[in-house]
């Protein structure tokens, strides 16, 4: 096949956790065979993950993404890879907001929580222990009064001693209207600055790259790619949820493909072709 033009260039968004690698970390060679394949006919590969910065690069570099953006923090991180750098990447776009009044009103309805705020330098302070692979290697612990002294790209919330379903209901009774919120599989809710979401930020790369909105597909597995599917699926692109993903992630994709353990972005990535003449047909 011919490498892609301008034109008929496509914009992949893949997710990390659950989607592009295992609960352990796994990174299938099956998937970053594929990845590299399409990346090699000229269409873009992003990155598209909750984790900050410092903790999806590893994953983007091991994929064999060595130049070009990727999403992180839910959006409010754009980073640009570039391997001359001792980091591998460089910030392209940080947004951030004041967390007062967030963690205000969380820290009163969840008082045994642990929370942490994401800086704009990708460093994270916290006031109660988090998983070690969570925050990566650049945190501090800090009282809880200081987290909220400067701007952040992201508040984290982890309540260990909650069911999901008690989570998810104590946090809609708040009613954060301020800000934008998604939580994942456990108790666990990622707060970014108000209309940041992954599809935020999928988009301006999209109209960077000058893709059209009907070339774009999302790959992922957690609520907080359901606003990728539905901005890819918007403008006639095409979601793919993973098979191990909540009931309602599934039904916001429109395909639902293998699991992560099952190596369902090489199932996605190598029926591209497919795909492409689909289009053609159509």
């Amino acid at each position: 096949m011919a490498l892609a033009t301008d034109q008929d260039r496509w914009l992949i968004a893949i997710d990390i956790d659950g989607t592009l690698v295992h609960d352990d970390g796994y990174l299938s060679p099956a998937v970053v065979k594929e990845v590299q394949r399409v990346r090699d006919l000229g269409h873009i590969v992003v990155v598209a993950t909750g984790r900050s910065a410092a903790n999806g690069f590893p994953v983007i570099r091991e994929v064999g993404i060595q130049d070009g953006f990727a999403v992180c923090a839910n959006g409010a991180v754009t980073i640009e890879v570039d391997p001359v750098l001792p980091t591998g990447f460089r910030q392209h776009e940080v947004i951030t907001f004041d967390p007062k009044e967030v963690l205000g009103r969380l820290t009163e309805a969840l008082p045994k929580a642990h929370f942490a705020v994401e800086k704009s330098d990708g460093s994270y302070l916290f006031h109660r222990p988090f998983p070690t692979y969570a925050l990566g290697e650049n945190n501090v612990e800090t009282p809880l009064h200081e987290l909220s002294d400067h701007p952040v790209s992201r508040v984290v919330v982890l309540s260990p001693d909650q069911e999901v379903g008690e989570f998810l209901d104590t946090v809609e009774r708040i009613g954060l209207q301020s800000v934008t919120y998604a939580i994942g599989y456990t108790a666990w809710l990622d707060i970014a600055p108000l209309g940041v979401t992954k599809a935020s930020a999928l988009e301006k790369l999209r109209q960077h790259h000058g893709i059209r909105a009907d070339q774009v597909i999302a790959i992922g597995d957690g609520r907080n790619d359901i606003n990728m599917f539905e901005w890819a699926q918007a403008g006639g692109g095409i979601g793919f949820a993973m098979a191990q993903g909540p009931d309602e992630v599934r039904a916001a994709a429109a395909v639902v493909t293998s699991s992560v353990e099952d190596d369902g972005v090489a199932r996605v990535l190598s029926g591209f072709e497919g795909i492409l003449f689909s289009r053609t047909l159509g």
